[in-house]
């Protein structure tokens, strides 16, 4: 993928590279929710799952600490969002419980990740 040993600052951030990977998730689940969800609850979880990594790449580009403590604020919104997404999934019986308490784990450790990565930034 990337070539000339060039890359951005936010491909080397762990929560940037497990966001990615929650979204690819995300999607995967989406994709078994029944049809009439597809411009609500399926929907609403996709852009929420993109928006994590999303808000992380637009928040490192940025020279203050400030603003990029913000953006990654928006993507500890955005997870919160999924995890909201994934109760709802999992009391309409779209996913299993066995999927749910994966999927949920993997937030959670994202969610402790971003909470102490922002504090860290200066």
């Amino acid at each position: 993928m990337k070539s000339h040993n060039m890359s951005f600052k936010f491909e080397g951030l762990i929560i940037w590279q497990k966001a990615m990977d929650l979204g690819e998730e995300i999607l995967r689940l989406s994709k078994i929710y029944p049809e009439h969800e597809k411009f609500n609850l399926s929907s609403q979880m996709l852009r929420a799952g993109d928006s994590i990594a999303l808000n992380i790449a637009e928040g490192s580009i940025l020279q203050s600490a400030p603003e990029f403590k913000k953006f990654v604020g928006y993507s500890i919104r955005s997870l919160a969002e999924v995890v909201t997404c994934l109760h709802k999934a999992k009391r309409r019986d779209y996913i299993s419980e066995e999927e749910f308490q994966k999927q949920y784990a993997n937030c959670f450790d994202l969610m402790n990740m971003m909470i102490a990565f922002r504090k860290k930034i200066e």
